[in-house]
C-alpha cells in the first residue's frame, strides 16, 4: 500500500508539501497569493468530503470504512496501517 498506509491523500499532501516548499524558500507573503492558495486548498478538501470519499465508500464498501477508521484523511500518523 505504500504512502496510503501513513495517509489517505499521499498525492494531495505532497503537492501542498511541495507548494509550502517553494512559498518558504521564494518567500512571497502577498495576501492575494495566500488567499488563492487557501481557496484552493479548501475546493480540494470539499472535493475529497463530498465526492472522492463516498464515491470509494460506494464502490468498496466495510474495507474503505475500516481504512478510514485507521488512516488518517491529510496529517499522517506516526505508525504505518497495517491490516491484520
Amino acid at each position: 500500500m505504500g504512502f496510503y498506509r501513513y495517509v489517505r491523500n499521499p498525492m494531495y499532501v505532497g503537492f501542498a508539501t511541495g507548494w509550502i516548499g517553494l512559498w518558504i524558500v521564494f518567500g512571497h507573503a502577498n495576501l492575494a497569493v495566500i488567499a488563492a492558495v487557501a481557496a484552493a486548498a479548501l475546493g480540494v478538501h470539499l472535493f475529497v468530503v463530498f465526492y472522492e470519499e463516498p464515491t470509494l465508500r460506494e464502490k468498496f464498501g466495510k474495507g474503505y470504512e475500516e481504512y478510514c477508521r485507521n488512516v488518517r484523511r491529510w496529517w499522517p500518523r506516526a505508525r504505518a496501517w497495517d491490516k491484520p
